[in-house]
């Protein structure tokens, strides 16, 4: 069969890529005005954003804790469109979107084709970790939609011969993701870790008796990819771009960003923090143990307005069997996508284990939760499966989705006895 153009291929899945961002985009906008009252860590965010755009910035500082650009970016949102709901919470929907782009250019890496990764991109979408965070002005989605896009060129990059300049893409946007909040350093830390195992594999002229070309290591592998290149690209770059986002608010004094790192180092490494209603460990979030309700308002006798951030059970469920299935090949028949998949899921979810932090919440598991779409994918599209099948879980998904909506949006609103019915457990409420 004769082989496609670039050009046209390139094309199509630009049109794709514009196409989902825009239906996702719109769809996380409907009812996204609903409440017009803070909703759980909007109370601190928000009127950070809201100093931000006085003309001399006020002291105390509000939220030195978390680096400034996505707070940056809600102030720019309700300068446009107000002080309002719509001003909080907009930018929110565009990294949301731009998150399950995201998706669908990693199954592209991942995958090769494109009803795959338009899969992925739609598993990803019917989670409604995604679809909460993505409706609410808080920091967690800016550093989410930047960490997949960096690691969506990060994996366009893995198997070329020179990757270097998808690299430095990836880099500065692992810089941006960093900006946002510091947990988008864990996914930049997971492409460090590989490059350097790959190099030092590399320098023990390691080799596998039984070489496949699908394997995750090759001695071929980067040929022209130098020690200079990967310091630009995953410190430099990275560097420079979460700096850039201080300069607004410290302009260049060097002593004042030195001290705003240090605060933020302190909150995040400090074990002197006070218990919460809806705290929860690292081992219990695949699990979906304890999820954390952003909001409960009774809205007549017996009607509530709710926003829970759980997940689809009908995804994250079914993603922990599919995971096993992703490590097992990675590990046993060493397949390249295999290992991208488990390093991308298991790095930014177990990196939360290393931290002394004792405050934990189910919302730091939404990078990983993202990425077990890729694994469903990965597990329904193998030889020997019927291809109807990663569609008919497609629609599973999209019905889970569904069934959960009433309490991830509160514009939906549920009845009292729809609410006890979707409690499965008591460790829910």
């Amino acid at each position: 069969m004769r082989e496609l153009p670039a050009v046209p291929q390139v094309s199509r899945s630009a049109v794709i890529a514009v196409a989902i961002f825009l239906i996702a985009h719109l769809a996380l906008l409907i009812g996204v005005v609903t409440p017009e009252k803070f909703v759980f860590d909007e109370v601190h965010y928000v009127p950070a954003a809201r100093q931000m755009l006085t003309p001399e910035m006020s002291q105390p500082m509000l939220n030195p804790m978390h680096p400034p650009l996505a707070k940056e970016m809600i102030a720019a949102s309700i300068g446009t469109f107000g002080d309002n709901a719509l001003g909080w919470r907009y930018p929110a929907t565009l990294f949301g979107a731009l998150a399950i782009v995201a998706i669908y250019l990693c199954g592209l890496a991942l995958f090769a084709a494109q009803g795959p990764a338009i899969a992925a991109a739609l598993i990803a979408a019917f989670n409604q970790m995604l679809y909460v965070q993505a409706r609410i002005a808080m920091l967690d989605v800016f550093a989410l939609g930047f960490g997949l896009l960096a690691t969506a060129a990060f994996m366009h990059g893995f198997r070329r011969e020179r990757p270097q300049a998808l690299l430095a893409v990836a880099g500065s946007l692992f810089g941006l993701a960093a900006a946002c909040k510091w947990s988008g350093l864990f996914p930049l830390g997971v492409c460090i870790v590989i490059v350097a195992v790959i190099r030092l594999m590399q320098g023990w002229h390691t080799l596998f008796a039984d070489a496949k070309p699908d394997d995750w290591y090759r001695p071929e592998l980067w040929p022209g990819l130098k020690l200079h290149h990967v310091a630009l690209c995953f410190a430099v770059l990275p560097a420079l771009a979460y700096l850039a986002a201080f300069v607004p608010l410290y302009g260049l004094s060097l002593p004042d960003l030195i001290e705003a790192q240090r605060r933020i180092f302190a909150d995040n490494t400090t074990t002197a923090i006070a218990g919460h209603t809806y705290m929860s460990a690292w081992p219990s979030w695949p699990l979906l143990a304890r999820p954390v309700w952003f909001l409960f308002d009774k809205t007549a006798e017996d009607h509530i307005a709710a926003i829970v951030f759980l997940g689809n059970p009908l995804v994250l469920w079914p993603a922990l069997p599919a995971l096993a299935m992703v490590l097992r090949d990675f590990i046993v028949t060493r397949r390249w996508d295999a290992f991208l998949i488990a390093t991308f899921y298991f790095g930014p979810w177990l990196a939360w284990a290393l931290l002394p932090r004792t405050l934990g919440f189910i919302y730091y598991y939404l990078p990983a939760a993202t990425a077990a779409s890729l694994a469903l994918v990965y597990v329904l599209r193998r030889e020997g499966l019927p291809r109807w099948l990663l569609w008919a879980y497609v629609g599973v998904a999209a019905a889970g989705f569904a069934v959960m909506l009433p309490i991830s949006a509160a514009f939906v609103g549920v009845t009292m006895g729809g609410f006890n019915r979707l409690m499965l457990f008591q460790s829910w409420i």
